[in-house]
């Protein structure tokens, strides 16, 4: 077959489905259910001041992965950035340990959805509901890109509607239009200076806050993935991000803002949120609060939809990195097949068997399993975004000095060198940091200061092992390949 006859990846995704794509990847269980324990444990103020942290780190993070991928639109993205402007067995790496995060997270999603679902059925079987979303994720990733554009698009569009609800009605309440006699005028900041608030706890509790909130906006970086794919990234690409961003901080910082408002950080209900007791959801409290009878249901059906969606993202970028490790000869051949409507066949395949580790939660118990595989994943993704940041320095570094002009660049990331080294310092405070608040504990457990770093050493082996069996070097900036 020829060159030409070849199937391609299909550049079909539009500027909504990006936008939606990456809004969708970082609006999940992080804003629904995590953000009441980050009130409750370091008060409102720490909360916000750890989010809004992030958010400026992330908000680097993406213009610099912005740069990249308008310039160089790649369905490999990291691997493929790190590969030819640092060196090839970080490329190696950042790839495998891409696939491996949202492989892993297919499964860990899927173990909450079982959970979730038993809500309403409690003594129905996981295994059943198991097969099922994996069946529902693999068909829809084995339609086209454009099937999961679309069905992505219309998960975020659910999370993104409930946010706004959510906010609404919040501000309502503040105002004392909704929520009865007991809310009767504005509210005011009481909330906020009950007990020690706004920052309760002291430092150690505020990094705690810091960390989760890190694991919050993962996967917006999934817009580099899908970029490969777009109909014009050069155009789409700035646009997406630039809309990606302000949402995201702002739904966050508001949604966070309006629950600490309306909820005192000593209310026990804030620590209790998790995909096993939706009906303490810090969004189900506020509902409840404002007299939405039914409100634990809705939010149950929001919090499915939004697992559901990121299973359906982990399916679609990690058989895209996978493909694009197989192209280029670091995964085995038969992986870079693609069925005639431009689907990574083989990859969708071996990835969904990894999916199938989901399985496991009716032997062993959905909580432990859905425990074990969040710990195995849980730093890859903090790697990814170390990965942007060091490909960044060194693409605008390179792109300089071999006589390119910044004023060529279709998109250009702002304060540059300084976004990326803020982003990439902060980034590798929270990899590090990750055992400083088990000190705070009244009694330090050794698992749990190792338990965070359970992919690191994985990282490390690929990373080590691609490079002493190719002998591979840093390459140097005036031989990096722009082409």
């Amino acid at each position: 077959m020829s060159q030409e006859n070849q199937p391609q990846l299909q550049r079909n995704l539009k500027t909504r489905h990006l936008t939606m794509i990456a809004l969708g990847g970082s609006i999940g269980t992080g804003l629904f259910l995590a953000s009441g324990g980050a009130i409750a444990q370091a008060g409102p103020g720490g909360a916000l001041l750890a989010y809004a942290a992030v958010g400026i780190m992330v908000y680097f993070l993406m213009t610099s992965l912005g740069e990249l991928a308008t310039y160089m639109p790649e369905s490999g993205s990291f691997s493929t950035y790190a590969t030819r402007f640092v060196d090839p067995a970080l490329g190696f790496a950042l790839g495998w340990n891409f696939w491996f995060n949202w492989a892993i997270t297919i499964a860990s999603e899927l173990v909450a959805a079982t959970l979730i679902i038993k809500y309403w059925f409690p003594d129905s079987n996981s295994f059943i509901w198991s097969v099922l979303f994996l069946g529902i994720i693999f068909f829809l990733n084995y339609l086209s890109v454009k099937g999961y554009g679309e069905s992505e698009y219309w998960f975020a569009l659910i999370k993104i509607t409930t946010v706004i609800i959510f906010l609404v009605i919040g501000v309502m309440m503040i105002f004392g239009i909704l929520g009865g006699s007991e809310h009767a005028g504005f509210i005011g900041f009481d909330n906020f200076t009950i007990g020690d608030a706004p920052f309760h706890s002291g430092f150690f509790a505020l990094l705690g806050v810091f960390m989760a909130a890190g694991y919050s906006f993962q996967g917006t970086e999934l817009i580099g993935v899908a970029a490969g794919e777009s109909d014009n990234p050069r155009e789409s690409v700035p646009k997406a991000i630039r809309q990606i961003f302000w949402r995201i901080l702002l739904f966050y910082i508001f949604a966070i803002f309006v629950i600490a408002m309306l909820i005192p950080y000593t209310d026990p209900n804030l620590l209790k949120g998790d995909v096993t007791d939706i009906s303490v959801s810090p969004f189900t409290l506020v509902f409840e609060k404002a007299g939405i009878a039914f409100a634990a249901s809705v939010m149950n059906a929001v919090i499915l939809s939004s697992v559901l969606s990121a299973g359906n993202s982990g399916m679609y970028a990690s058989t895209r990195i996978l493909w694009v490790l197989a192209k280029e000869g670091k995964a085995p051949r038969f992986l870079a097949k693609l069925s005639k409507r431009g689907v990574p066949i083989n990859a969708l395949i071996l990835t969904s068997a990894i999916g199938m580790l989901a399985f496991l939660a009716s032997f062993f118990g959905d909580g432990v399993v859905y425990f074990w595989l969040l710990n195995a994943s849980g730093m890859c993704g903090f790697i990814a975004w170390l990965g942007i940041a060091i490909s960044h320095y060194r693409f605008r570094k390179a792109y300089v000095k071999q006589g390119h002009k910044i004023e060529e660049l279709p998109y250009r990331a702002r304060w540059f060198p300084f976004g990326p080294i803020f982003a990439f310092v902060l980034c590798l405070i929270v990899v590090l940091g990750q055992w400083l608040p088990e000190l705070n504990a009244e009694a330090p457990q050794l698992a749990n200061f190792l338990m965070p770093y359970l992919g690191v050493p994985i990282f490390l082996a690929v990373w080590l092992g691609y490079k002493i069996k190719h002998r591979t070097k840093v390459i140097p900036l005036d031989e990096c390949k722009f082409d």
